[in-house]
């Protein structure tokens, strides 16, 4: 069973997606991990944000792999902890709005899907790269709250620029942000985690039970 969740920066996708994957003993799966990846190796190796062709060389030569407990490899390292950074935060989106990168990393996700049940978060999940998944989930939340989200993860940074610095991610995503028509929208404004968590398996078994 494959349940997609997709969503703006700071719903609560990984930490929903995450919690939601050991509970129902799915793999886990982080898209944007994926790009991250990309990100950090292209950094690592000179190549040019801007640099389409070798970009795309670059994710055709080294798919982003994930090891046990959330790990995350590209070209032989351990990249889990280094794809958090500022850095990698600004420079991401860049690299990821290129039509041709998204495809060849878009084909990888789907070889990763299909190998057994799994839990699988980010943008064009729903919609584009695993539309047949049983379960669509959209999460959604005030902006305020996303943003204090964020800046629990990250209390090193300012809530205003957080906030601010999202508003500016959610306008250049917005063309590769799609929510499912057979997607189900859960608010996550007012929820804990785990009452999130526990209306999503709710629905995994109502799902399975059909």
């Amino acid at each position: 069973m494959i349940v997609a969740i997709d969503g703006p920066a700071g719903a609560g996708k990984s930490s929903v997606a995450r919690a939601l994957a050991v509970r129902l003993g799915f793999r886990y799966l982080d898209t944007g991990a994926m790009y991250r990846a990309l990100t950090w190796l292209a950094l690592h190796d000179g190549v040019e944000l801007d640099d389409v062709p070798g970009l795309v060389a670059l994710a055709r030569e080294n798919p982003v792999e994930f090891g046990d407990g959330n790990g995350v490899y590209i070209a032989g390292h351990d990249v889990t902890g280094g794809i958090r950074s500022p850095v990698i935060d600004s420079s991401v989106p860049t690299v990821a709005r290129h039509t041709p990168v998204r495809e060849v990393m878009r084909e990888r996700q789907r070889q990763l899907v299909v190998q057994g049940d799994s839990v699988i978060e980010g943008r064009d999940i729903g919609e584009i790269v695993a539309p047949d998944a049983e379960l669509k989930i959209w999460l959604s939340a005030d902006p305020a709250v996303r943003a204090a989200r964020r800046h629990a993860e990250r209390p090193d940074e300012h809530v205003d620029e957080l906030a601010d610095a999202m508003r500016r991610r959610d306008e250049r995503d917005s063309a590769n942000t799609h929510q499912a028509d057979d997607a189900v929208e859960l608010d996550t404004t007012e929820l804990s985690l785990e009452e999130v968590v526990d209306r999503i398996e709710a629905l995994v078994v109502a799902r399975v039970a059909t």
